[in-house]
């Protein structure tokens, strides 16, 4: 397949994961929330799942049950590895699923990866076919130009995104108690204080949790 649709599809399922999490998120907290890592509206993990599905999956596609079972654990993998990833790099938690039922290290719960199998078999049986009939129709130069433009818009996303969260490791807690609790709570509230990208974070992710696994007093406090 080209790459240049390879691209838009990803970016295709990256937005429809952002609008899915959006409703979803909003019902559950009755009132809009726009939800998402990035500042764009794109959820990058669910254009990554749809690829990653279409890649391995196709040859399931008249096997409904195997797709699903496969497209879950494919999922489940990909949500974990991310979780794992991010709380390395940026010492926080960006979401906890610790009060499901289910649920490995709060990372993956049952319910997330089942909705991952259920996407699954939809993007191989429906999107993919709907969305590829399309793109293959357009002209390759308008393909490409289309490319290069949302590829550059979205490399200053990932950008600027960064730059916002790497406010993160910049905040003082030198005084704050050596619990994840208080100090996502002092990390919330400092990041409400600054600029609308950082309150939107917040906002986004109710359960960010911050992880500091070592004493407090021993962390050398950077200015700005």
């Amino acid at each position: 397949m080209d790459l240049k649709v390879l691209f838009l599809l990803f970016i295709i399922y990256s937005f429809l994961g952002w609008l899915m999490e959006i409703i979803i998120v909003s019902i559950q907290s009755k009132r809009p929330v726009d939800r998402g890592f990035l500042i764009g509206p794109v959820c990058p993990i669910y254009g990554c799942g749809a690829l990653l599905m279409t890649f391995l999956l196709e040859k399931y596609f008249n096997d409904l049950l195997v797709l699903f079972v496969f497209a879950t654990i494919i999922g489940a993998v990909l949500e974990y590895f991310v979780s794992y990833l991010m709380e390395k790099i940026f010492k926080t938690r960006w979401w906890d699923y610790s009060k499901h039922k289910f649920n490995i290290n709060g990372r993956i719960s049952l319910t997330s990866s089942l909705l991952f199998g259920i996407l699954g078999v939809i993007v191989i049986h429906i999107f993919n076919p709907f969305f590829i009939s399309i793109l293959t129709m357009i002209p390759n130069l308008v393909l490409l130009i289309l490319s290069i433009i949302i590829g550059i818009i979205f490399i200053t996303d990932i950008i600027v995104s960064f730059n916002v969260i790497s406010k993160i490791k910049k905040i003082d807690l030198s005084d704050a108690r050596d619990t994840t609790e208080e100090i996502s709570a002092r990390v919330k509230e400092i990041l409400r204080n600054r600029s609308k990208l950082s309150k939107r974070l917040v906002i986004a992710f109710p359960n960010l949790k911050v992880k500091f696994p070592i004493d407090l007093s021993k962390i050398k406090i950077k200015k700005n």
